[in-house]
């Protein structure tokens, strides 16, 4: 690509640390997690959300399990100061939940801050400001030490306005493009304002290392929140907050190589909605967690409801391919991922398994919502016979033998392939019963009587071409006897090569499906199903089923 000679790296190594995040392989407990939906989530829409959008929002986020929400920015717009208020004077916040609010360093939108937190019982000031080399420069034309003073300045005010206002406040800072900022110097203005505030294991301070903006690689950023870890003050007294953008992709990667690093607490959103590429998802992050066995402390068993609240009041779609949240994130048309799948299943319900180790499926699609037969085996031109029969067998009851699973999926794909589409279920039952099924024409028995009398001895009346017949077989059972009668009466050559059985329904109403193969003297084979309430009856519309479809080949 061209002007490639113009972009250099923007971010800045940590002093060497020891690297001890290296040596954890998984994340052990869930994070203390804060929504920042209704603020960052927010001031990314198109449209931002309105009074009632955002209340049904808080509402639906406490639901799934929130403990801390940044709220908004109250000095920002009469919306989010009305917010707000409504939350604190209509007693909308559980007592166990904290609300944030984010606030720049400036005297009248602190004070504007405070007044839209008046009588809140639990609440978070946000307080930041930029500290990177390049906002340094180019927008505040400022030194480390005027940006130490910009900080120092707003957590005084913060401490100052907390002791007039009504409520319990707690504080947390932010060095804004912490990610663009030389470490050495986000740690002295760290330092700087948790002088000011003092922390104590009652009273403790969030420093909140964002990526404002992406410029790394994920392990860079965990060396940065290790170094930062390692040399806070007052450290037993502070929670390490990350914040990270996904403008590399990497955010769940810093996200989860952060907390390997020391990290206490997350901030993100729901589908990692936010600025540009957006935030970190934390239904994603959460389910990697959940994935290996870590409670994520958060309620995604029903990711379809939290999907359509999402999209109908942000406006946004969740993409098919989002992980663990997308339409299609548990779809396997591919024919050999749906046989693993088929067989893993079957696996599982043989060894009564309580582990979940089922190929392809990193989690089990029920524990979020989905539904196997809908979800997880979906039919196209690219399917196989495994996930084919699996559909039959678990939607409708069907269990084909082997070669037929592969004979029938061999022609749902060609309708698909020539359809150009997916089909659903109930169009590749459609499919079956219509071509397998219970086929009556041209030949159709009307009813058998058996005799046994050193065999089986069958007399059928049949239907053929329209005219009724009685004709008779004799044979080692009644298949075999009405088989016979078949073959006498039609002039016709062939064997059968397999007959198997099962009950299709429980109860004393159950139907019997039975499946006939027959081959013909050129060895061309030809499948039926037979359904009746009778078995015997089931395997004779089987047999006349395959042989209905012998004579029209």
């Amino acid at each position: 690509m061209k002007n490639v000679e113009k972009y250099t790296k923007q971010f800045f190594e940590a002093p060497k640390t020891e690297m001890k995040w290296t040596r954890k392989s998984y994340i052990d407990k869930a994070p203390q997690w804060c929504s920042v939906d209704l603020r960052d989530g927010n001031q990314a829409l198109i449209i931002p959300m309105s009074l009632e959008e955002k209340l049904e929002f808080f509402k639906f986020l406490l639901k799934v399990g929130f403990k801390e929400i940044e709220i908004g920015f109250p000095a920002a717009s009469e919306t989010e100061y009305e917010f707000c208020r409504t939350l604190i004077e209509n007693d909308m916040i559980p007592d166990d939940v904290t609300i944030q609010v984010l606030t720049q360093s400036r005297e009248h939108i602190i004070e504007k801050t405070f007044e839209a937190l008046r009588g809140s019982k639990n609440a978070i000031i946000h307080l930041y400001n930029s500290t990177s080399r390049a906002q340094r420069e180019q927008v505040f034309r400022k030194s480390k030490q005027e940006i130490i003073d910009m900080a120092v300045f707003g957590a005084e005010l913060c401490r100052q306005y907390r002791e007039k206002t009504e409520g319990n406040f707690r504080f947390e800072y932010s060095p804004e493009s912490f990610t663009g900022t030389e470490p050495e110097f986000a740690l002295e203005i760290c330092n700087a304002v948790l002088d000011i505030w003092k922390p104590t294991e009652n009273d403790k301070a969030i420093i909140n290392l964002p990526v404002t903006v992406s410029h790394s690689m994920p392990h860079v950023y965990a060396n940065q929140v290790e170094y930062m870890c390692d040399n806070l003050k007052y450290r037993e007294n502070v929670i390490v907050s990350l914040h990270p953008h996904n403008d590399r992709g990497c955010a769940v990667a810093d996200s989860e190589m952060g907390l390997l690093a020391g990290a206490d607490r997350i901030e993100g959103t729901l589908f990692g909605n936010g600025e540009r590429t957006g935030n970190v998802d934390i239904i994603t992050l959460g389910m990697n967690m959940y994935s290996q066995g870590v409670d994520p402390k958060l309620d995604f068993s029903n990711i379809p409801e939290i999907t359509e609240v999402y999209e109908r009041v942000t406006r946004m779609k969740v993409n098919e391919r989002q992980p663990y949240s997308g339409q299609l994130v548990f779809a396997a048309f591919s024919g050999s991922h749906q046989d693993a799948i088929a067989k893993g299943m079957k696996w599982r319900e043989e060894n009564n398994s309580d582990q979940w180790t089922v190929p392809y499926l990193p989690i089990d699609p029920k524990d979020v919502g989905r539904e196997y037969e809908s979800d997880v085996i979906r039919i196209n031109s690219q399917s196989g016979k495994g996930g084919i029969g699996y559909l039959l067998e678990t939607k409708f009851g069907f269990n084909l033998p082997p070669k037929m699973r592969e004979v029938f999926g061999y022609h749902v794909k060609n309708v698909s392939d020539h359809a150009h589409k997916e089909l659903m279920p109930d169009e590749v039952y459609d499919i079956f019963m219509n071509n397998y099924v219970n086929i009556e024409s041209p030949l159709n028995i009307i009813k058998t009587h058996y005799v046994q009398n050193d065999g089986i001895e069958a007399t059928v009346t049949l239907d053929f071409n329209r005219q009724t017949n009685v004709i008779e077989g004799k044979g080692n059972g009644r298949l075999d006897s009405v088989s016979n009668a078949l073959k006498t009466y039609l002039d016709i050559s062939y064997t059968i090569e397999t007959y198997t059985e099962h009950a299709l329904e429980n109860g004393s109403a159950s139907k019997a499906v039975s499946y006939v193969a027959i081959k013909n003297s050129k060895d061309e084979v030809f499948w039926g199903t037979g359904i009746d309430t009778d078995i015997i009856n089931s395997s004779a519309r089987a047999l006349i089923s395959s042989i209905n479809k012998m004579i029209k080949s």
